[in-house]
């Protein structure tokens, strides 16, 4: 019987290219909230700073979007490992530049830097790609929920990370600027790791076309096959709404309870604890137990409800006991959603169909940032009833979903 490869060396890839990724969260609300930096004439208003701010995280996932589908389509051509080395040394280039923006004050080269690592940022769907090629059906749930335990960690120590690295008091060089530098340095130990351990796992290629309107295309398919359409429309509605929170969470931190970064870090760090907890462990345990569908369906509905909860404590440290709600809703019910639509694929598609799936979440990454900016402007509290509406109305969408499934099943089956 032929040994299939470790999942070691794609769990270590993910780890370390996530915690590159999060080390960044904690300075972007200090560099755009307030006159820290020179970014902007201290006359500029705040609800300015918030809607630029907003542009910029957008930049990212939109930059992703176009990416995603690319990178799916050619990690189906040409192979995950060699894809996963392109898009890496890419990102390489795209954090080294956001430092240097940063020590500048030059926000268009800001914005720029982000394009780079946004489009490469696509690579996830290569690393489930990967996951989906070494995995029976069967075990799909428990092998996305142990990347989504290495998300969580990166997660942890990402933010947390990143926020001790821009605090001055504890050395006097560091600034908003060096966790960029340690960014660099991860993705750099990334690539080598990756050409010298990562394993190929992809058995058989198949042309996949793509092109740069592809992640457009792929909106356009999404809506029009008939056992997808449901699902990757709940999938954007939930990504969509819990980007609302991801994205402005730290500008709720700064402005409502005055958290700095290393502040926002560990708070980050800590969503991220239980978030690992409930995709390492809770995850892996109901595996084989409880259908991927009805999980989804359980903690869609709690993420909704407990998003605004939020808004009630005037302490911070009642949000201690809301966030492990979240964490844990959005834990369970994320790789199992991403379970439900890598069964709808045969084994050949599930480059180009995580891709289409990854198109969407990018567009559902994207769209709260540009929105939120204006959101926040009005009012902070804003873009967290914004994340519980469209969770919300994800999770009716995917009841849809299940209806149709099984009025399609009983119509085979009769």
């Amino acid at each position: 019987m032929e040994k299939r490869p470790s999942f070691a060396p794609i769990l270590l890839t993910t780890f370390l290219d996530l915690l590159g990724m999060t080390l960044v969260f904690p300075i972007m609300a200090p560099l755009f909230v307030g006159n820290k930096t020179g970014l902007f004439d201290p006359a500029v208003s705040e609800g300015t700073r918030d809607v630029v701010m907003g542009f910029l995280l957008g930049t990212y996932p939109i930059a992703q979007f176009f990416g995603a589908p690319i990178l799916g389509a050619l990690s189906d051509r040409y192979g995950r490992k060699p894809i996963l080395l392109v898009s890496i040394s890419v990102s390489f280039i795209g954090y080294i530049l956001f430092g240097t923006a940063i020590v500048m004050n030059n926000l268009p080269l800001l914005f720029i830097s982000r394009v780079l690592p946004g489009f490469m940022g696509g690579n996830i769907s290569v690393i489930f790609s990967a996951v989906s090629d070494l995995s029976k059906p069967e075990e799909r749930p428990k092998n996305f929920g142990m990347v989504g335990m290495v998300f969580g960690l990166g997660f942890i120590l990402g933010p947390a990370i990143g926020g001790v690295l821009s605090n001055n008091n504890l050395v006097s060089w560091f600034s908003y600027d060096t966790p960029l530098w340690a960014t660099a340095a991860l993705a750099f130990i990334n690539l080598i790791l990756i050409w010298r351990i990562f394993p190929e796992t992809l058995k058989q290629k198949s042309d996949t076309p793509f092109g740069l309107t592809t992640g457009l295309k792929n909106l356009s398919i999404a809506f029009s096959l008939s056992n997808l359409r449901w699902i990757l429309i709940s999938m954007f509605l939930g990504t969509l709404g819990f980007s609302f929170f991801t994205q402005f969470f730290q500008v709720f931190l700064e402005k409502k309870f005055h958290f700095d970064a290393p502040q926002i870090g560990l708070f980050f760090g800590y969503v991220g604890l239980w978030i690992a907890i409930a995709q390492g462990l809770i995850v892996r345990g109901l595996a084989g137990r409880v259908r991927p569908e009805v999980l989804v369906t359980v903690f869609f509905f709690t993420l909704a409800c407990a998003i605004p909860l939020l808004l009630l404590p005037e302490q911070w440290y009642y949000l201690l006991l809301i966030s492990p709600l979240i964490a844990v809703s959005q834990g369970i019910q994320a790789p199992n959603l991403m379970t439900v639509v890598s069964m709808q694929a045969t084994k050949e598609q599930q480059g180009s169909i995580l891709g289409i799936n990854q198109s969407m979440q990018s567009l559902g990454q994207a769209l709260p940032c540009f929105a939120g900016g204006f959101l926040s402007a009005i009012n902070f509290n804003y873009p967290m009833l914004a994340a519980s509406f469209f969770v919300m109305v994800g999770w009716g969408v995917f009841l849809l979903f299940r209806l149709s499934h099984k009025s399609k099943t009983r119509a085979h089956l009769g």
